[in-house]
């Protein structure tokens, strides 16, 4: 029995093991974006900068919106991503997904707080070009 109860925790580790395990949720991001929204007056657009807050490395971060499917996140940052936050079903967040060298390696939970987030006509930031739009 207990050869059996072992056999099961370890199948169970392996499986939890192989789920994002390099995936960090980046809540310093989090909170200097939030400190951000907090800063914009109501009915006015503003704008924030990336590289005022990341300690890390990135070749792309992309904006996925509210209600995005797992396949929807997949197919616009072009990468596996198992979505811990359950975007596509809610619509009090933003995530934040950045990739280096073709892999998720980061991402973060920005909340909308009645307020819109755009990178303006791109399709996702770079390190030389991380402009966060946010209208309130």
């Amino acid at each position: 029995m207990i050869k059996q109860i072992a056999a099961i925790l370890l199948t169970l580790l392996m499986i939890t093991g192989c789920n994002n395990s390099d995936m960090i949720r980046n809540t310093e991001i989090e909170k200097r974006l939030h400190s951000s929204i907090i800063m914009v007056s109501d009915n006015s657009i503003s704008k924030t900068y990336l590289n005022t807050f990341d300690d890390f490395e990135w070749d792309k971060a992309f904006l996925v919106q509210p209600y995005t499917t797992q396949a929807g996140i997949e197919e616009q940052t072009g990468v596996k991503f198992t979505d811990p936050s359950n975007i596509g079903s809610r619509d009090d967040i933003y995530l934040l997904v950045f990739v280096k060298e073709d892999k998720a390696v980061q991402y973060a939970e920005i909340e909308r707080l009645h307020t819109t987030f755009s990178l303006g006509d791109k399709e996702y930031l770079e390190p030389s070009d991380d402009v966060i739009y946010i209208e309130r």
